[in-house]
């Protein structure tokens, strides 16, 4: 089954999907798979020592370190000692692939590429700094002076062999589909990229998977993640949980065909934010692991490498 067929299947609704998702997973021939990394802020603030024993049973092999107040295993990290983290992963077979930091900022990573390198880690995420709310040749302008201002710190990645992500979020300089394109064809290093969250954009897959293509290699994180109904307020548990991948109204289709298309590398990172910041998507560390299994179950592509 090719890729334009698992499209065209995906614009004949739900059923159509499914039977394409069952037909690719029987044939196997679609050569695209997606590799994932675990959010250690979607267990809350539990221990690393109760997170890494599932980070293999989700698919991944890399984990991603969320700080306060999502999380705050990253704290963790310092506070048991990195000598003692690298023998936890080791006994778990698990590599510290990347860590959020939105806390630090683009322009404050240094100490933390330096960190990460320690680890063989390849990627930060953060969030941009400069005007909102622009459109147009005022908002190309004012990326390009984003990215001239990162290229001290994307001069330090390079020497690290880390690269920088900047998410697209609500209120910030990189909100909308035109400033990510901006972002990806005015960073020219490739250790300067983009995040993409659908969950802060239009949830039209059709406009995502276009996206998706115009970013290229500009694309260096994909988060699985969906609006649903938000993130920003006390729901039922199955209501919040319409984030995640099969949950909400989103048709990831057309966004994995698009990732296949560009031949995407990086991580993707099935995520949600839970009401309030800081506890798990579930109760306990094996219940947030089989969410993110019957998430990761409803895409086309489950096999991670």
């Amino acid at each position: 089954m090719s890729r334009r067929d698992v499209c065209r299947l995906a614009a004949g609704g739900p059923l159509a999907l499914a039977l394409a998702r069952l037909s690719f997973c029987a044939d196997g021939q679609w050569p695209f798979v997606l590799r994932y990394v675990l959010a250690s802020s979607m267990y809350g603030r539990m221990n690393l020592e109760a997170i890494l024993p599932e980070v293999r049973k989700t698919g991944a092999e890399t984990i991603d370190l969320w700080p306060r107040h999502h999380g705050n295993q990253r704290e963790q990290m310092d506070e048991m000692g990195h000598e003692e983290l690298a023998e936890l992963l080791a006994r778990h077979n698990v590599a510290l692939g990347m860590t959020t930091r939105y806390d630090l900022g683009p322009f404050g990573l240094q100490d933390e590429m330096r960190v990460l390198g320690k680890f063989g880690g390849k990627l930060i995420v953060t969030g941009s700094r400069g005007p909102q709310n622009l459109s147009g040749p005022e908002c190309r302008q004012a990326v390009r002076r984003f990215v001239e201002e990162m290229k001290p710190h994307v001069a330090v990645a390079e020497e690290r062999g880390v690269t920088i992500a900047i998410e697209n979020h609500a209120d910030a300089l990189i909100a909308t589909p035109d400033s990510l394109r901006y972002l990806a064809e005015l960073a020219t290093s490739p250790h300067l990229g983009v995040a993409l969250a659908p969950y802060h954009l239009p949830q039209d897959e059709r406009l995502l998977g276009r996206l998706i293509e115009d970013l290229g290699p500009g694309l260096v994180h994909f988060y699985a993640w969906q609006y649903g109904q938000g993130c920003m307020k006390k729901l039922q548990k199955q209501q919040e949980l319409e984030q995640m991948p099969g949950r909400g109204k989103l048709d990831f289709g057309p966004l994995l065909a698009a990732l296949g298309k560009i031949d995407y590398q990086g991580w993707t990172e099935i995520f949600m934010h839970p009401v309030p910041r800081g506890i798990p998507i579930r109760e306990t560390a094996g219940q947030v692991t089989t969410e993110i299994n019957q998430a990761r179950r409803s895409a086309c592509a489950t096999r991670a490498r």
